[in-house]
């Protein structure tokens, strides 16, 4: 290990998540978890190699998938409140293991200490918010039009649930899934992302712990390694009724094809261009915390960062010196250490992806108000840290219109009411969060109606990064339509099923048809 990853006690949070310690340089790997070619994982924090995962075969998949069908014939037929217990059991080796699974998601994702705490604490969160769901999969009764009849709908397992996570979250958003699927009756095939495995592997040994105390069959959660053509054994699986994909909008297209081509159905979590909109009633403190953090926690790549600051002509000059005065007091580096507030990107291809999207703000008239660029030296030898960057632009550009997963916040203006922030602020194809800042109870209101925001997230004097687990998560047009976590996300993870029962020694039929013999 590095001289990093060892002050900060990342050997002793592998040792502590059943993952084998390396040696700097050498190949040593984990747990094997396929037959097939190595994914190496290097830390985007220093560059070094943490870890070596074996890819899924076709022949492993079938093996997965042959566990997971089997196990799910078992598990549903569990009460749901007995499944909710293991979730439970699950949600308490979390908080057990919070702090070596935090740094290990920092670690290898290159996100903050304390953001890795925090998506840990998502997965508890989700865990006991599903534990109280377990006792509460209701369906309705409702009055038949015949006499003597009694109708009501039920939910059943699905069956096989395929997920398909992104680096940026790399075990929070399986967690939202899984322990919603798990009380509804599911089993699980999880792929992660091919540039985090060690998470999706720390997970993996977590709950087969808790399945293996409680005498269950691992195939309840399987996991799978590999890049998009192991992705496309689940998604061409009629085995697999739903799949639950995280990602990019290019991913999703092919994934919701593929899905609905042999008429399965598909989750879709895809890309963010989330804006906050400022107005002049603003509290422009709390706009500068909100934007700030929004643009540049985890380095700009989440699918709730800020993209497009959208501010009123009349104090456009005062967000603008008070949001710049803020980035120079922005500190970056190693993000195991607290006193930074960001981290590296995930790899040297987002670093060119970075590169790429302010080269073309420029071409497109774009003028830099924070300069960009990427850090060397000591400290920054894993060449993915770069400069947040701030361009004012024009919505129109078609930079401004695509998602660049980096530190990049664009500083548009707009004139007269909020009706115009808000045609701005929808006129992209993505519709994931959004947000406006302001006082005034008329623009809120204007801001959440029907005429309002396009976005699966709107917000009031709080930035678009983050959500609750409590509400349901996920956006409209190109974002996908999808909706994980809360509120009533779980019907997905579930088959409906109306029944009607005949208590009488009489058949009368709907509509009042007859049918005599």
């Amino acid at each position: 290990m590095s001289k990093i990853a060892t002050t900060f006690g990342i050997d002793e949070a592998l040792e502590k998540l059943g993952l084998t310690k390396i040696n700097e340089g050498t190949s040593t790997g984990t747990k094997n978890f396929g037959a097939g070619d190595s994914i190496s994982s290097y830390s985007p924090v220093d560059g070094v190699l943490i870890g070596k995962v074996k890819t899924t075969t076709k022949e492993d998949y079938e093996k997965v998938m042959t566990a997971a069908t089997s196990a799910f014939k078992e598990w549903r037929l569990k009460p749901a409140p007995q499944r909710g217990e293991i979730v439970r059991q699950f949600g308490e080796k979390l908080r057990e293991l919070k702090e070596p699974l935090g740094k290990l998601v920092s670690y290898e994702m290159g996100k903050s200490y304390q953001e890795g705490l925090g998506e840990v604490q998502e997965m508890i969160d989700i865990c006991d918010f599903a534990v109280g769901l377990s006792r509460q999969l209701h369906g309705l009764t409702m009055h038949s039009e015949r006499p003597g009849h009694r109708m009501y709908e039920q939910y059943h397992p699905l069956g096989v649930v395929g997920i398909i996570s992104a680096f940026n979250f790399p075990v929070a958003v399986w967690a939202w899934n899984t322990a919603l699927a798990w009380v509804c009756g599911d089993v699980c095939v999880w792929k992660p992302s091919e540039k985090t495995p060690l998470c999706g592997v720390a997970c993996q040994n977590i709950i087969a712990q808790v399945l293996k105390e409680n005498n269950l069959p691992e195939g309840i959660s399987c996991l799978i390694n590999g890049d998009y053509k192991v992705g496309e054994l689940m998604t061409n699986d009629n085995r697999i009724p739903l799949v639950s994909a995280t990602g990019s909008i290019r991913m999703g297209k092919i994934v919701a094809q593929a899905v609905a081509a042999r008429l399965g159905k598909s989750l879709l979590e895809l890309g963010g261009n989330n804006a906050i909109i400022v107005t002049p009633d603003a509290d422009i403190k709390m706009t500068v915390i909100g934007a700030v953090f929004g643009a540049v926690g985890t380095a700009g790549q989440r699918c709730t960062s800020t993209r497009r600051l959208i501010i009123h002509e009349s104090i456009y000059d005062q967000v603008k010196d008070s949001i710049t005065d803020a980035y120079k007091q922005l500190r970056i580096g190693n993000p195991l250490d607290e006193n930074n507030h960001v981290g590296p990107l995930i790899d040297v291809d987002a670093v060119k992806m970075y590169k790429t999207a302010l080269e073309n703000a420029k071409a497109e008239g774009g003028s830099i108000l924070i300069e960009g660029g990427v850090l060397d030296g000591n400290g920054y030898k894993s060449g993915c840290y770069v400069k947040p960057a701030i361009v004012e632009a024009d919505n129109s550009f078609k930079i401004v219109q695509e998602e660049t997963f980096a530190p990049i916040l664009y500083l548009l203006k707009y004139s007269g009411g909020v009706e115009n922030a808000i045609a701005q602020q929808n006129g992209v194809v993505q519709g994931l969060s959004s947000a406006i800042m302001t006082n005034s109870l008329r623009e809120a209101e204007h801001f959440l109606s029907a005429k309002g925001s396009d976005c699966g997230i709107a917000n009031v004097n709080i930035g678009t990064s983050g959500a609750e687990i409590g509400g349901a998560f996920g956006g409209e047009k190109e974002t996908g339509g999808g909706r994980e976590s809360g509120s009533d996300a779980w019907k997905i993870y579930m088959r409906r099923q109306t029944n009607t029962i005949n208590y009488t020694t009489e058949l009368p039929l709907a509509q009042g048809i007859k049918f005599d013999l």
